[in-house]
């Protein structure tokens, strides 16, 4: 059997591959190692400038060949590492020699090629690649999918501000609502979580094989190594330095950024079953596709195969997120390995969170708003004034006004005639007030919803992430 996208063993390299892709150069084994290159070269260009007498400062063009390195990267290059390996059997040495090979043919680079990787355990290379990989993923990729949704939301909320629907709490009918204020709701909720998405700090350290700078000073024991290492860390790389750690960085930080992302796919699991529902009362039509078939025996069916596609997959990557999170941060002593397989499985949970997005933002493309559905549920619905009317009775100080629309309205079909005809009992009350009462509808009982609801525009434009790469399009050059 040939290896193709059909006998992937992951959805997301084979049906789902085109609609993740942009996660793929970012997140993947590829992506680690050129992350692992940039951050080897940024170390070794430092070195170079720090004013050692065994390590001139280099020349512009070794810099602009060692730029061209990272920028141009191929797949190629990911392969001769990968062949290297499979002798090392180890991932980060691989990275070096590889380094050394390149550094051969070009005398001022072949007469530092000790200084590549120096004083470094695997560790500094690995979570200041992960951090950089994790960076770009999220301001390249996963905010600017965050933010199709969140369009998608501010519009729905902003057209329908206004339009009436029933509300349903505990499954029954309740205090009336406007589709737009729903999806405002959705709207300020996701837009707070992507604030925390954008803010969560990637930290990074370089500080040697238990965190102490041993092998540094014993090198250059007057050195200050960690002012060197926070060099490297913020300006050369663009991330949060951390000064105090094992042998690995600890991804408490990540770990703030996988609980900040499943937030948000939680409340847009939210959102996709409310919308699921409303499908099914026929607040929403969905716009028809061409050829596309909803049922293989029921020919009339239209499925909200959008927005079911994406709570499964927020599912999926949630789970994924929650172990990254809860395991993560723990190491045994000073270090053991067992995070280094599960980062190798970020672009999975990220992969399921990209996919999800993609079908929330395709499901709200195809809704088509039925407002005569809507308009009709609401008045067949004359028992959710009741709540106007016991709370005027109160204003005047009726007595027993609850229970009186309660013995009214309970388990009881109220309509148009019946309810007015309870309002003209009500002679206690002022005649203009009556009036007032008889002349609500359930589509009017809409209280500050649609100004609610258009509030959803006025929202502050979203944050750039914090802790990323200098130049998101491009690593930055060593």
């Amino acid at each position: 059997m040939t290896f193709s996208s059909l006998t992937a063993l992951s959805p997301l390299d084979g049906r789902y591959a085109a609609r993740v892709a942009a996660l793929a150069p970012l997140l993947s084994e590829y992506g680690l190692m050129r992350r692992r290159v940039q951050v080897e070269l940024a170390w070794f260009v430092e070195l170079s400038d720090a004013g050692f007498a065994e390590f001139a400062p280099l020349s512009g063009a070794s810099r602009a060949l060692l730029r061209s390195w990272v920028d141009d990267f191929s797949e190629a290059d990911a392969q001769a590492i990968k062949a290297i390996e499979r002798t090392t059997n180890h991932d980060v040495k691989a990275v070096e020699y590889w380094l050394a090979g390149r550094f051969e043919p070009h005398p001022e680079l072949a007469r530092s090629a000790g200084f590549v990787h120096f004083a470094c355990t695997s560790e500094d290379i690995n979570n200041t690649s992960h951090a950089l990989m994790l960076g770009a993923a999220r301001d390249q990729v996963l905010l600017p999918a965050l933010d199709v949704v969140l369009a998608a939301l501010a519009a729905l909320a902003q057209a329908e501000a206004a339009t009436p629907m029933l509300a349903r709490t505990h499954g029954q009918t309740a205090s009336p609502t406007t589709l737009g204020k729903e999806a405002a709701n959705v709207h300020a909720r996701l837009a707070l979580a992507r604030e925390r998405i954008a803010a969560a700090p990637l930290r990074a350290k370089m500080n040697g094989a238990v965190g102490n700078y041993n092998a540094h000073l014993a090198a250059w024991p007057d050195f200050d190594w960690e002012r060197f290492a926070r060099r490297v860390v913020e300006q050369r790389l663009g991330l949060v330095f951390n000064p105090l750690t094992i042998q690995i960085e600890p991804h408490d930080g990540m770990a703030e950024l996988f609980d900040a992302l499943a937030r948000a796919n939680t409340i847009l699991v939210d959102w996709c079953r409310d919308v699921w529902g409303y499908v099914s009362l026929g607040y929403f039509r969905q716009k028809l596709r061409a050829g596309e078939i909803g049922s293989s025996t029921m020919p009339h069916k239209v499925n909200p195969i959008d927005f079911e596609n994406a709570e499964g997959n927020y599912g999926i990557a949630n789970a994924l997120l929650a172990h990254f999170s809860a395991k993560l941060p723990l190491s045994r002593w000073q270090r053991d390995l067992t995070d280094s397989t599960v980062l190798r499985n970020m672009g999975v949970a990220l992969g399921h969170t990209l996919l999800a997005h993609d079908s929330v933002a395709r499901g709200m493309a195809r809704l088509e708003v039925d407002h005569a559905a809507l308009a009709a549920d609401l008045d067949g619905a004359w028992e959710v004034l009741a709540e106007a009317v016991q709370t005027v009775m109160r204003r005047h100080r009726l007595a027993q006004p609850y229970e009186r629309l309660k013995a009214l309205t309970r388990g009881k079909a109220v309509t148009r005639e019946s309810l007015h005809a309870f309002v003209g009992t009500l002679v206690e009350l002022p005649a203009a007030e009556r009036a007032r009462l008889e002349a609500l509808t359930p589509a009017g009982y809409i209280g500050m919803a649609a100004a609610l609801a258009a509030r959803a525009a006025e929202c502050p434009p979203a944050r750039e992430g914090s802790g990323r790469p200098a130049e998101p399009d491009r690593p930055e050059s060593p």
